[in-house]
C-alpha cells in the first residue's frame, strides 16, 4: 500500500504539472472504485483552476477555484499516471489541462476519491480524526508519552493508529522502530522518554529519506512520471526475514504478526 511518503510524491510530481491549471475534461471511466465517485465530479471540476496541492497523512488534495477539494486516497495499487501513452483498463479517472493528461490507476480499486468544499477539509471525518503530521512540529516525543500513558498495546500497533499519527504505516514504521532500537512488542506505556525522544527523529529521517528515493517501489506503486521509487534498496528490517542485521554482530531479522501485519525486526539491537 503506498504509504505517506508514496503520497507526497505522488502530490509534488502531480503538482509540477497541473498546479494553476485549467481542467478542461475530466472523465470517469466506472460509477465507483471502493466507493462510488461523487455525482457532481465532472461539473464541479470540468473548468476548474487548480489553486494548489496538498497532503494530509496518506490522502493526497487537489484544491479549485471553485472552493473545492478533490481528495484521493491511492489505496493498495493506485497511482496517478501522466501522460500515458496508451490507455489502460484501469484508469478510472481522467483529468485533461490544455497540456497534460492525468489518470488514476488503480487494478485493485481499493482506492477512491470524494469532493469536498476546501474550508470544510479539516473537518472532513476522515481527516479530522487524525493525529498530528509525522513531519510536522506537532509530533514530539511529549506527545508520543501522553498518548501512550497506561496503554498496554504494543509500541507497533499504535504507532499505526492514524489518531496518534497521521500517515505511518507499515513499512515506515518497522524501519523507524529498528533505527531507535526499540523492540515493537513493548508495551507503549513502558517506553520511556528517553526512547521516545530516539524515536521520533528517526521517524522523521526514514520518512524524508523515503521522499528524497522518491517512495518505496514494492509491487504497483510508482512516480506520476512513471518512475520507480528506490528506498526499498535502503530497508534496514522490512521484508528482510533471516538476513543479518547491519547493525549488530550476531543479529538476524525475524518476522512476527501484529494485528494481522508483518513485522520485522532485530531482536539482538531491538529491546
Amino acid at each position: 500500500m503506498p504509504e505517506l511518503p508514496e503520497v507526497e510524491t505522488t502530490v509534488r510530481g502531480l503538482a509540477r504539472f497541473l498546479d494553476g491549471q485549467r481542467i478542461e475534461r475530466v472523465a470517469v471511466n466506472r460509477p465507483d472504485m471502493r466507493r462510488p465517485f461523487p455525482a457532481d465530479l465532472v461539473q464541479m471540476m470540468t473548468g476548474a483552476v487548480v489553486t494548489g496541492m496538498g497532503r494530509r497523512a496518506k490522502y493526497g488534495l487537489i484544491h479549485t477555484d471553485r472552493a473545492n477539494t478533490l481528495i484521493f486516497h491511492l489505496g493498495m495499487s493506485g497511482r496517478w499516471r501522466i501522460d500515458p501513452e496508451t490507455p489502460d483498463k484501469h484508469d478510472h479517472l481522467v483529468i485533461e489541462t490544455a497540456d497534460h493528461s492525468f489518470a488514476l490507476c488503480d487494478p485493485r480499486r481499493f482506492g477512491w476519491v470524494d469532493l469536498v468544499a476546501t474550508d470544510a477539509v479539516g473537518n472532513w471525518p476522515s481527516i479530522a480524526a487524525l493525529g498530528p503530521e509525522p513531519l510536522g512540529p506537532d509530533l514530539t516525543a511529549e506527545h508520543l508519552h501522553q498518548a501512550f500513558s497506561g496503554r498496554k498495546q504494543a509500541i507497533k500497533l499504535l504507532l499505526l493508529d492514524q489518531r496518534i499519527v497521521a500517515g505511518l504505516g507499515n513499512i515506515y514504521v518497522c524501519e523507524a522502530l529498528h533505527r531507535a532500537r526499540i523492540h515493537p512488542r513493548k508495551a507503549g506505556g513502558k517506553v520511556s522518554r528517553p526512547a521516545l525522544a530516539r524515536l521520533v527523529p528517526e521517524i522523521k529521517a526514514v520518512l524524508e529519506q523515503s521522499i528524497k528515493d522518491g517512495g518505496s517501489t514494492l509491487r504497483d506503486y510508482a512516480q506520476p512520471d512513471g518512475e520507480l521509487g528506490y528506498f526499498a534498496t535502503r530497508f534496514a528490517v522490512y521484508g528482510r526475514e533471516g538476513d543479518p542485521c547491519d547493525r549488530v554482530d550476531g543479529g538476524v531479522i525475524r518476522r512476527i504478526e501484529q494485528g494481522g501485519r508483518s513485522t520485522w525486526f532485530c531482536p539482538r539491537c531491538q529491546k
